[in-house]
């Protein structure tokens, strides 16, 4: 049971974590307010579908990430030129007060939001136990990768975006327009996020502190998988899902430093992380 709940974890870890490396892969901005991001996906779902039942999920995703995109033109472009630590003090001063206008909205009470009826039982196979809800976020997940992987691979978008993360500069001597793509990709990373916070809701209550509860591991998985790789991202979430679980089974009170420990045990053997690459305008 616990391995099906690490998985389902780290399939959401990966979520997280995969819209917060793209945004550092081209915009190079350590974000910490990603977190809010998560949240947003999950208040928004939970408002659209008091009002128009399932149909209203796609609308709050759109809201989310066109939110996500105003943040990028008011706040984050403004951050390009500066020091690392600027946009990491400026994102996170700025998650401290998405998180109270949260508050000032929505109340400070968790609200639950319960999955659909029928994915309420259990699947058994074999010697594991999963629940059902469990599995279909890992499927969800599954899908959305697949989805991601073929954007960057095949659609003309997917290739700049790869291209950029290498090299923005050229991509803009080509005659592509840079601040638009740059808009887009932090809109897509807030996707992400939103994506993740619409499957957790149901696992997590939805309070206006779940975003800060998600951010810490996101940063954990990006830093284990290596800055800005999506294959490093998935390896990791998976892993840091697995080892929270595990350790919640048999030592419930080290299951977050258990991560931490995953963590300097990897930058000790491998200090980019797993998949890390050099990047020189952090160098």
């Amino acid at each position: 049971m616990q391995a099906g709940n690490g998985l389902a974890l780290g399939f959401l870890y990966v979520l997280i974590a995969l819209g917060l490396s793209i945004i550092f892969g081209l915009l190079g901005i350590v974000n910490f307010a990603h977190g809010v991001f998560f949240a947003l996906g999950a208040y928004f779902s939970l408002t659209m579908f008091n009002i128009m039942g399932w149909w209203g999920i796609p609308l709050a995703m759109v809201i989310v990430a066109v939110i996500g995109m105003i943040t990028e033109i008011v706040v984050i472009r403004r951050l390009y030129d500066k020091e690392p630590l600027i946009s990491l003090i400026v994102t996170f001063a700025f998650s401290l007060l998405a998180e109270a206008v949260i508050r000032a909205v929505w109340g400070a009470q968790g609200q639950p939001f319960n999955a659909p009826d029928w994915l309420n039982g259990i699947i058994i196979a074999g010697p594991f136990i999963f629940a059902s809800y469990r599995v279909a976020v890992m499927v969800c997940v599954a899908v959305i990768l697949a989805a991601f992987w073929a954007f960057m691979r095949f659609t003309k978008y997917g290739r700049i975006l790869r291209a950029g993360s290498r090299d923005p500069m050229m991509v803009q001597l080509l005659g592509i327009n840079l601040p638009h793509v740059l808009t887009g990709t932090f809109g897509l990373g807030c996707l992400l996020a939103a994506l993740a916070g619409l499957l957790a809701a149901p696992i997590w209550d939805v309070t206006p502190g779940m975003g800060q509860a998600a951010i810490m591991p996101a940063f954990v998985v990006i830093t284990i998988g290596g800055l800005g790789s999506y294959a490093g991202a998935i390896v990791a979430g998976l892993a840091v899902g697995l080892v929270q679980s595990l350790t919640i089974q048999f030592m419930p009170e080290a299951s977050t430093a258990a991560m931490y420990v995953l963590m300097a045990v990897v930058l000790l053997l491998r200090p980019r992380g797993l998949f890390g690459e050099q990047w020189e305008r952090f160098e």
